[in-house]
């Protein structure tokens, strides 16, 4: 149960410093992708309404233009204090180091270059492949450069385990199974409630709710963690 319920990758900095990380998926990065090739065709259509009627080097400056967009615009937004472009902005998504620091322009170069290395020869193929088997859903880019494409860490409604009564589980919980339930709890405050729910469901059979979710389950499932963590006498 604990690796199904562990969706984080925990990253250690320099400092000593645990995090946990949220690797972003294929569907949020997709989304991202979109977003921001709408945004860079946009300005290339916006460029061509002003650069047509410049000739030769309106032509020239269009190409240019082109070349930047295509293989800079990524690398100019990473480097920011987001760390995003504003696709990835707009959904919560950053990129990081695997240590979780800010991308460096090194790294962050090399993952676009070898944007070339995931398109061909199937468009993308081996990006969405490398993506779906590895459980930090990286690309190849991503490997070579060492970053990870992350969910950023937001303010949702918290469900905090002191607020929940204790429930006895209705079978035994080996050791694993009352780490993956407290590791559960901790994370309980950072996730969404539906992200919550969804969690909690999978661990649902603990406190006799098997093949059931919503917030009363998630409340007991949480109230096994409490169960687990407090005396019982």
């Amino acid at each position: 149960m604990r690796q199904v319920l562990d969706t984080v990758v925990a990253s250690e900095t320099p400092e000593g410093i645990l995090l946990e990380l949220r690797p972003a998926g294929l569907g949020a990065r997709t989304c991202a992708f979109a977003l921001d090739w709408i945004i860079r065709i946009v300005i290339m259509y916006a460029a061509m309404m002003v650069l047509v009627f410049m000739g030769g080097l309106g032509i020239a400056v269009l190409l240019i233009l082109l070349f930047a967009l295509e293989w800079f615009y990524p690398v100019a937004f990473e480097l920011t204090a987001s760390g995003a472009t504003p696709g990835k902005r707009m959904l919560g998504l950053k990129v990081v180091m695997d240590n979780g620091l800010p991308v460096t322009p090194s790294a962050s170069v090399t993952r676009n270059l070898l944007r070339v290395a995931d398109f061909l020869p199937f468009g993308y193929g081996f990006a969405i492949a490398s993506m779906l088997i590895r459980t930090d859903c990286k690309r190849l880019g991503d490997i070579a450069a060492a970053t990870m494409v992350v969910h950023e860490a937001r303010e949702v409604p918290r469900l905090l385990i002191n607020a929940v009564p204790p429930v006895t589980p209705v079978r035994p919980l080996a050791l694993e199974d009352q780490a993956a339930l407290v590791a559960l709890a901790a994370r309980a405050p950072l996730l969404t409630p539906e992200r919550l729910d969804e969690l909690a469901a999978l661990a649902a059979p603990v406190s006799g709710d098997a093949g059931r979710s919503g917030p009363e389950v998630t409340r007991r499932v949480l109230g096994v963690a409490q169960w687990v963590l407090g005396p019982r006498g």
